[in-house]
């Protein structure tokens, strides 16, 4: 199996976040060309300690793409721990994220886009929780696999875009392996401590970029921990290879597109998330799913 490794490095540094005094945010993907990117179109690590009073946030629409959004901190009520959440936006949902009580929070939102022929798919929201995650636990690491496959398990989520997120957890000189396909672009967003991948050794708050290939078939990479409770999160996806456009909180083929979305987001054509049926709406792990 061809070994595949990481090809750049990239670091981006703490800036103030959107909901100001309190929230800081890295933009794991500033500086990075779509083409190289493709399929995720920002990825933002924002950490949240909120001291409470006039609400931050609020409701805002999405369309084009999907959310990930990982919770590495959560509050055990709204935002649990180690939980992950799927939101398809697809041809447009209005979602509501108002703070107004002391928080701190750590989370990952990745913008995942559509295929072009499911850009304006219905919205579709797919959660799990921590405990139904599938994991592999052995004495020197843990293997959270959120969406994809890894070491012989499956996340349940179904994909429109086909990607891998898994989440690392090693201690000090373990090694572990992962499958991923040879054609998919990808990242290593490395959270605490160090790890080493072929010659190359990627410390907290760098991304390690996977080596681009047009090759088929499936290729391995190999992790080494270098230091003590190493933390990374690997996201890799299909590549659609197609341009796309990307205005405030809209993906779509042109302008012209984006400016039809914001025509039907003030004419009340997209519905808000609390809205969405039953059928629109899984949460795995619950009756049965």
């Amino acid at each position: 199996m061809k070994v595949r490794n990481v090809s750049t490095i990239t670091e981006n540094h703490w800036h103030e976040g959107f909901l100001g005094a309190g929230h800081r945010a890295l933009a794991v993907l500033e500086g990075v060309r779509y083409k190289y990117s493709d399929p995720f179109i920002l990825f933002m690590d924002d950490s949240l300690n909120l001291p409470g009073g006039e609400p931050v946030g609020g409701a805002h629409p999405h369309a084009g793409f999907e959310t990930l959004t990982l919770v590495l901190e959560g509050n055990e009520k709204d935002w649990k721990t180690g939980s992950f959440e799927l939101m398809t936006a697809g041809k447009g949902i209005i979602h509501t994220e108002e703070i107004t009580s002391k928080q701190k929070l750590r989370i990952l939102q990745v913008w995942l886009v559509l295929p072009p022929d499911r850009r304006y798919a219905q919205p579709f929201l797919q959660k799990i929780l921590l405990e139904d995650v599938p994991k592999v636990i052995a004495d020197a690491y843990e293997i959270r696999i959120y969406s994809g496959s890894s070491n012989g398990l499956t996340s349940p989520l179904k994909n429109l875009t086909p990607f891998t997120l898994v989440d690392f957890r090693l201690a000090k000189s373990a090694i572990v392996t992962q499958e991923i396909p040879l054609h998919y672009n990808g990242l290593i967003y490395v959270l605490k401590g160090t790890v080493k991948v072929g010659d190359k050794s990627i410390r907290a708050e760098q991304a390690g970029w996977l080596e681009t290939t047009s090759e088929t078939g499936n290729g391995q990479i190999t992790f080494e921990a270098l230091d003590n409770d190493t933390h990374f999160v690997l996201y890799a996806g299909q590549p659609h290879n197609v341009p796309v456009v990307h205005h405030g909180p809209f993906v779509a083929d042109s302008m012209e597109d984006i400016t039809q979305l914001y025509r039907d987001f003030r004419n009340g054509g997209f519905p808000h998330l609390n809205d969405l049926s039953p059928e629109q709406k899984i949460t795995f792990g619950i009756k049965g799913e």
